[in-house]
Formats: C-alpha cells, structure tokens, sequence
C-alpha cells in the first residue's frame, strides 16, 4: 500500500514506490478534517431576511421606497415577478433550500439599479458571491424573454403612430425615429487585445439605439466591440438590411406642404456619425449662416433628435449600473444592457406615471428655451459615452431632400423662436 506520512491539519501523503522507482505522492484529507457545513452561517438565515427586507419596503409605499431600491414601483415589480417566475425557480434538495424567485430578482434588480459589487450584495442579501454570479445572468435571460413585447414596431400604423408622435410633440414630419450609440464601459476581456479599444482610450462595448417620441426604445444593438466605427456599427446591426431592403413595412414617403412637389420619405433622425440615406437623416455639415433654413433645420432636427440622448440619459439615471465599468464578460454585460432597456420601456408603457425618473433629468422647452437635463452634467463620470462622428459624401437628390425639408421649416412650418438659434 506504501508508506504513510502524517501533516498538520489532518493530511497524509502516502508514498509508493513501483518496481521503476517511480514515487507517487497522494494526498488525502482526513474524515476529522472535511468541511462539516454546506454554507456559512451568515447565509443561513437569508430567506427571512429577504423576505422581511421586500415586505418592509413595499410597506412604505408613500415616499416610494421600493421605487428608489429596485426603480420599479409596487405594481410592476410583482407584475415581473409573475412573469418571470416559472423561468427562475429552482427545486430544494436533500442538502439546501433553493433560493427563491423573490430573492432571486431582487438581487439582480438592486444588481441593475446600483452596479453595486457582487461581495456589496452578498452581505446585503446573505447570498454566496459565486451564486449571485450565476443568479444575475440567469434572471436578465428570463426578464429579456418575459418583456419582448415592449419593443421594435411590426406594422404600417405602430409607424405612422411613432411618427405623429414626432410631429405633433417635437414639430419634425416623417420621423419614425432617433438613432445615436453610446460606448458602455467594461473591463478589459482576457485575451481580447484591443478589440473592446474605443478612441476614448478605454474598454467598451457599444449600445445602439433607436428611440420614439416618448423615450422608448423601439430598437437596440448592443454588444459591438468598443474599437469599432459607427458606420461599421450600424452596417453589422439587424434592422440595417431591413431599411436597405424595405423590409419593415415603413410608410411610403409623400409630399409635405400643397406647394411642394418633393416627396420626403419616412426616417431616423441621426447626428453627424452617420451617413445621409433614404431612410435617415443628418443635419447640415459646418455652422450655417444664422437665420438661414439650413440653420433653422439643424435647430429643428436637433430639437427631435434629442429625444435618443434623454432616452440614454433617463436610463443611465434609472440603471446606475449603466455609469461605471462593468466588471463582467462582454456577452455577460450584453444581457445586463438589454435587460435594462427592457425594463425601461416595461415601466413606462405599463404606467409612465409611476416611472423612477427625475423630471430635471431630461431636456425640457420653457417659455420657448430649450433647458438642457442634468444628465448632461453626468456625461463626463457616465459609462454611456457618444460614439464617434465620421464625415461623408452624400447623393445629390438626398441633399435635395434635406434642403426640401430645410424651406419647408422656414417657409411653411414656422415654429416660435425658432429664428432665435
């Protein structure tokens, strides 16, 4: 059997010897020695604590305590809770009592409305750190299933309806949406190189959005490595074959005022990053003259192409996991971005009165000025940061309808103020 020798802590190696004077050295921990407790004990009391913890906070309903813990109110949150609950639940064994889907969406929705660590959490939940690493991807998985119905338009009115929402709220015909990206910043991926190596010299994956009048997002991609350009980034998503091709059933485009015979079509709204096409549209380069319809244009366009920005601004406010790096794996993170932009338009739609967000956070018109929100001041400590403009050369007949556009704000729709920009 070989030669027993005795360690400290109850280890003994046993060495054998074969006829090849080969020496084999095994290790082996005594029965006294073995780990008699499947968890610690600061985790053996974390049902009643969470429990207790969620009964206490929706209790105080009247200063919005569980609004400001998990930024869902009362209502949506066991709503979700519904929903989810098949996707998430776990069965008890002999050994352990399986967490449940209370504690389970709990922690990942103080997870998205924090960004706090999973050692931060652990303690506050009672929890291991590497079964809250396995919880928060898994409950993000089941809240992006559960809420797909919150998302990109399937027919000719869900457009024409985005578009009126455009032209009656932020006074720009033919809009049936805002597009912009923004950088989310992670940590460096193990051997990625600098692939995730954005011009802000910083790791990050990027989220592009479309949004419609109301700040909800109609589209997302999410995931691009941070290094990439925004032409390359919009050209790799899904709905870019779907405009080049046609194939979303947007309206067919139509003249705007009785004298103009310039038929416009149907588009997004987007900045200088991205290319003048059919179905978007950019504003004019440089700085025009004052009081000029390409100047009255750029006022306008910029106007309705904010929403994108307060969309980005209202949930990096909401989902403060959105304003620092994440500490997790690019196809993690993936699932945490678009977990919150579903959570987003889940809370809006259902009842955008009861929605978490500050009214001084997004921009806002008084007495004719345009107020800019405070989440313009986070910009400089947010994770969400503008991707990069790159100049191009547009077709002529798509700089005919931009300039179509441009005469009929400063002939024919005429805002208040608008000469003042």
């Amino acid at each position: 059997m070989g030669t027993r020798v005795h360690l400290a802590y109850g280890i003994t190696l046993i060495v054998r010897i074969k006829p090849r004077r080969t020496l084999f050295l095994l290790a082996r921990r005594s029965k006294q020695a073995r780990r008699r407790f499947w968890m610690r004990s600061l985790f053996l009391r974390r049902g009643e604590t969470t429990e207790t913890l969620v009964e206490d906070l929706a209790n105080h309903g009247v200063d919005d305590t569980i609004k400001n813990f998990i930024r869902l109110s009362r209502g949506d949150f066991y709503h979700l809770l519904d929903l989810i609950t098949p996707a998430i639940s776990k069965m008890d064994t002999n050994m352990r009592r399986a967490l449940t889907p209370l504690e389970r969406i709990c922690i990942t929705l103080r997870f998205l409305a924090t960004g706090d660590s999973y050692d931060s959490l652990s303690i506050l939940f009672r929890v291991s750190r590497q079964s809250i690493s396995r919880i928060v991807p898994e409950v993000c998985d089941a809240i992006i299933a559960a809420l797909k119905e919150y998302i990109l338009p399937s027919t000719h009115a869900q457009w024409m309806e985005i578009s009126d929402e455009f032209e009656r709220k932020w006074n720009f015909p033919h809009v049936i949406g805002a597009i912009d990206g923004k950088h989310i910043s992670i940590t460096a991926p193990k051997n990625s190189g600098a692939e995730f190596y954005n011009y802000k010299q910083f790791y990050s994956i990027v989220l592009l959005g479309i949004v419609d009048a109301n700040y909800n997002f109609i589209f997302v991609n999410i995931g691009c490595q941070g290094r990439m350009s925004d032409g390359g980034i919009f050209a790799n998503s899904s709905i870019y074959q779907e405009l080049e091709n046609n194939r979303l059933a947007i309206p067919e485009p139509t003249t705007l005022g009785s004298s103009d015979s310039q038929r416009v079509p149907y588009m997004l709204l987007g900045d200088k990053a991205f290319a003048l096409a059919p179905y978007m549209m950019t504003p004019f380069s440089g700085t025009p003259v004052r009081n000029s319809p390409e100047r009255v244009f750029n006022y306008r366009h910029s106007r309705a192409r904010r929403t994108v920005e307060n969309a980005f601004g209202i949930l990096s406010s909401v989902f403060r996991v959105l304003r620092k790096p994440m500490l997790l794996e690019p196809k993690i993170a993936e699932k945490v971005v678009l977990a919150t932009v579903y959570l987003h338009n889940f809370s809006r739609k259902r009842n955008s009165s009861e929605i978490y967000m500050p009214s001084e956070s997004i921009d806002r018109e008084v007495n004719g000025q345009v107020v800019d929100g405070s989440w313009r001041g986070d910009i400089p400590t947010t994770s969400m940061i503008p991707l990069q403009g790159v100049p191009r050369r547009s077709a002529q007949y798509l700089q005919n309808i931009r300039s179509s556009l441009a005469h009929f704000f400063f002939t024919d729709n005429i805002l208040p103020g608008q000469h003042r920009f």
